[in-house]
């Protein structure tokens, strides 16, 4: 029985990296058992990423106003849960994330049936490492994020990310709004969401800038650090 896989693209800005991007996908050689469908959430984008996406016969979601990558992500989510996906992948448009890598999360999945797989670049440490800065916070965000869950997660910031319907019906219903993804992992352990990683080789960024840059990113480890620590003791 197939199974129906939506591969969601939040895009700000991203007409240098989009198209290339979405021409691998096309290229890409899916399990005989995927059917896949792509939508592309536009976060109110001020070059042509808008245009350039109607180029290709993916699905596109413009957004009335800009909400951030939270915002664009649980608008791809709440589209798989009401169109009945199976799983749904989250891909960075600015071509950091191989489509090629993305078959070795679906085979993980389907061997190992977890609800939330990671495509990591810190286990094999292969591919683009980021710089040490960031290395080091994300080596924070893994100690913080152990000490709360009891679970190791090497690459907590990673935007790579396949769910399975149970994590696509909490993240459809509660998804931090900024900088997501360290603090939906602490969400994941307070409804036994079984997440494991698979080591990824990732790119640098193919165009366009980084939304975190320089002081910035003090600023993003203080404010993601708050962030896990109220999803902790929220409930």
């Amino acid at each position: 029985m197939k199974k129906k896989l939506l591969v969601i693209i939040p895009c700000y800005n991203e007409e240098a990296t989009i198209a290339h991007l979405l021409k691998e996908l096309s290229l890409t050689n899916f399990p005989e058992n995927i059917e896949y469908e792509i939508v592309v959430i536009n976060d109110c984008s001020s070059d042509n990423t808008s245009a350039i996406v109607t180029q290709f016969p993916v699905s596109l979601i413009n957004l009335p106003i800009n909400l951030g990558i939270g915002g664009a992500m649980q608008t791809g989510f709440k589209y798989a849960i009401k169109n009945c996906f199976d799983l749904a992948v989250q891909m960075d448009g600015d071509g950091q994330h191989p489509p090629s890598e993305l078959l070795k999360m679906l085979n993980h999945q389907m061997k190992s049936n977890a609800n939330l797989i990671i495509g990591s670049r810190f286990i094999t440490k292969q591919g683009f490492q980021s710089s040490v800065l960031r290395r080091s916070g994300i080596r924070y965000l893994q100690i913080l994020n152990k000490i709360l869950t009891g679970k190791n997660v090497y690459d907590t910031t990673s935007g790579f990310r396949l769910l399975d319907n149970k994590a696509l019906e909490l993240f459809a219903h509660d998804y931090p709004d900024e900088y997501p993804e360290p603090d939906s992992l602490i969400r994941c352990s307070r409804k036994g969401i079984l997440i494991e990683e698979v080591a990824v080789i990732m790119r640098e960024r193919q165009g366009g800038v980084s939304s975190i840059q320089y002081f910035s990113q003090l600023y993003y480890i203080i404010k993601v650090s708050l962030a896990m620590f109220y999803s902790f003791i929220r409930n």
